[in-house]
């Protein structure tokens, strides 16, 4: 215990062995320069005798024992020396005052080489021995008040930051394993992220450049592709994913395989395959269609996805749906695609109301655009119907029509006699229209997809909120069981409250089990780094006062991973989270790295990669016979329902004379 009667015997201990130290160095001196002492009168018999009593101890054996003898007591009285910690001081100026007299004490030696008076000789060896202890001794206790605890050594306080992380290679028939290296306890460790239940939803976050395609899905799509998953990847930069997708795949190729490679792309239609996402096969009944009108809608005008509910926001959904039911039903859906639906919504009203009226399952959803008709009430009637069709008039495309009224393909990817790889590209300059579409084959392909006794299927979303997808969140919770992993790719979380709204947002960051985030800063951050929760951080203090110096040291939970480490992770620098299962348990789920690739590798792969295959010759003139053929097939409806006198309208010169003209061309 501290206490007066402790430090007051302490010190006198450390005084007697100092004491002790200066009298064997005192007689060393006398003894070995004994000549030059007796020379100069400073002898006497008393002396004599008690030296030569004193010469029988070991220590006096030898200059060099007697030296030690007397630098060791006085190291073992600097040990308990105590001083007044000063943070200024510097331990290299103290160990150089050290050593010097180190220096000056031992080599006091050589001077009795010298042939020179024992008077001269003896005088240079007390000066350079006693200047040499001196200095041992200011420098030994000037170390007692070096304060050894630095507080800007680790600024950022990174070590404290820094927690055990997983190093097994955890894999399974499913998983996704990335290679990788952390910092922990001064050293560089090999780690690996193990997303081995990628059925409980990934989130992949991190602002443009993060490295999100080239460090995690890239790795996603080539290791999937590789164990057998079914797969749809959104390509919003088309054709960056799609070559990885399509070369993998050739990769892995063999005889036996069936796994078919199928390409949605608007731009370069001899290179895209055609899919008609309203195909009557896969629409059972009306609640199909609902869901189709609300997607295509609501991606086309995405404000309207936080006024679901709203008279005009529902007015136009039910609008279209009673024209893509009336397709589905007409010659057993003979009619029912995309640009038919976009056609037919554009005839005159006491035409169409006149056609739709003859299906008896839509009347309850026509019944109120009737009656406002019927009313006169053109106002309202225009502001139920007006934007369905301004909006779905912007899809009134030759490309577009083109392939969305083929059918190359079904949207069943898992189906298990014929696994498909699906990517649909987008354009960003492009992106409203394409988008509200590819939502649309989004939309109707998760119906296919998300049920029992499918193969497993993985589908990958870049830049998810480009897209429309309404109850994402159904299908993470639900399609797990299924064998469906989502993979979804967004650039932070505020882009998906923009797009989403901020349920929406809220229920997909806090549904999804597995997240790997790069640099992202704000709210985002802030939410990751709660999620990932607190450990144990040393924490170090000093309180300095006239008398002491003490320092204080305790122990905190604080944030693993704080959020402004999260805002400044450079590229293929992640953080994150990821889940287990009951057959591989995983205790170090939070992880704070750095994706390892091969970049050379990687570099030569794709130098290797082979283009996406030319799937046919085509011109200009062949899309706009399509084109107009989907016009002549709605004229042709009308007249088959209304009779030939009653032909609502007559195709204009102008459209009947292009269409034909194109005809006779393409026949020649």
């Amino acid at each position: 215990m501290a206490t007066g009667e402790n430090e007051q015997g302490l010190r006198k201990v450390i005084d007697f062995t100092r004491m002790l130290s200066i009298a064997i160095l005192t007689i060393h001196t006398y003894w070995y320069c004994y000549q030059a002492f007796n020379d100069m009168g400073l002898s006497s018999t008393i002396t004599d005798r008690i030296l030569l009593s004193l010469s029988a101890m070991k220590v006096f054996n030898s200059a060099i024992a007697s030296k030690a003898a007397s630098l060791l007591l006085l190291g073992i009285s600097l040990v308990g020396a105590k001083g007044r910690k000063d943070e200024k001081t510097h331990a290299g100026k103290l160990w150089a005052t050290v050593f010097l007299g180190l220096f000056f004490y031992w080599s006091a030696a050589l001077f009795f080489e010298l042939n020179f008076s024992a008077y001269l000789i003896t005088l240079a060896y007390i000066v350079a021995t006693g200047l040499g202890y001196i200095l041992v001794l200011a420098g030994g206790t000037k170390l007692s008040r070096l304060l050894t605890l630095n507080l800007t050594n680790d600024i950022f306080n990174k070590e404290n930051e820094t927690f055990p992380q997983e190093e097994r290679k955890l894999e399974n028939e499913f998983s996704i394993n990335l290679p990788a290296q952390y910092y922990y306890k001064d050293k560089v460790r090999k780690s690996w992220i193990n997303i081995i239940n990628p059925f409980r939803g990934s989130l992949i976050l991190g602002t443009p450049g993060a490295g999100k395609s080239y460090f995690a899905v890239r790795h996603i799509i080539s290791q999937h592709i590789e164990k057998g998953f079914g797969m749809f990847i959104y390509d919003f930069k088309y054709d960056d994913l799609t070559r990885i997708a399509y070369n993998s795949l050739l990769k892995q190729s063999t005889e036996s395989s069936t796994t078919k490679f199928f390409v949605i792309n608007f731009e370069n239609l001899s290179r895209t395959h055609r899919c008609n996402p309203l195909d009557p096969s896969s629409m059972i009944d009306i609640t199909d269609a609902t869901e189709a009108s609300r997607t295509i809608m609501l991606g086309l005008n995405r404000e309207w996805i936080k006024k679901q509910g709203d008279f005009f926001v529902e007015s136009p959904i039910n609008f279209v749906t009673a024209i893509i039911w009336y397709l589905r039903k007409y010659r057993d859906g003979a009619f029912c695609t995309l640009p038919h639906v976009i056609e037919l919504m554009q005839i005159e009203y006491k035409h169409l109301f006149a056609v739709l009226s003859r299906e008896p399952e839509i009347e309850v959803l026509i019944n109120p655009f009737i009656s406002a008709w019927q009313n006169e009430a053109y106002d309202q009637l225009e502001g139920q119907v007006a934007s369905a069709k301004i909006s779905m008039a912007r899809l009134s495309s030759p490309s577009l029509y083109y392939v969305l009224s083929g059918n190359d393909f079904t949207l069943d990817l898992n189906d298990p006699r014929s696994p498909k790889i699906i990517c649909m590209g987008n354009n960003p300059l492009k992106q409203q229209v394409y988008g509200a579409v590819l939502s649309l084959y989004i939309s109707r392909m998760i119906k296919l997809v998300n049920q029992k006794g499918r193969q497993k299927c993985s589908l990958i979303f870049d830049e998810f909120p480009t897209i429309y997808f309404n109850n994402i969140d159904s299908l993470i919770a639900t399609a797990r069981s299924n064998k469906v992993a989502t993979t979804l790719v967004v650039q932070d979380y505020s882009q998906l409250k923009k797009d989403y709204g901020k349920e929406q947002a809220e229920v997909i960051l806090n549904i999804v089990g597995n997240i790997l985030s790069g640099q992202v800063t704000g709210d985002t951050a802030k939410q990751l780094s709660e999620r990932f929760g607190k450990i144990i951080q040393q924490r170090q203090s000093i309180s300095v006062n006239s008398s002491d110096t003490s320092v204080s040291r305790s122990t905190q939970l604080d944030y693993a991973i704080p959020a402004s480490k999260i805002s400044t992770l450079s590229s293929g620098q992640f953080v994150g989270m990821v889940a287990d299962d009951p057959q591989n348990r995983i205790e170090l789920k939070v992880f704070h790295n750095e994706v390892l690739n091969d970049h050379d590798a990687i570099k030569a792969e794709e130098d290797c990669y082979k283009d996406i295959p030319k799937l046919r010759d085509l011109d200009q003139e062949a899309v706009l016979v399509n084109y107009f053929q989907i016009k002549q097939d709605i004229q042709e409806i009308l007249s088959a329902e209304l009779g030939t006198s009653e032909t609502p309208i007559e195709k204009t010169d102008a459209v009947a004379n292009e269409s034909s003209g194109i005809m006779r061309g393409l026949q020649i």
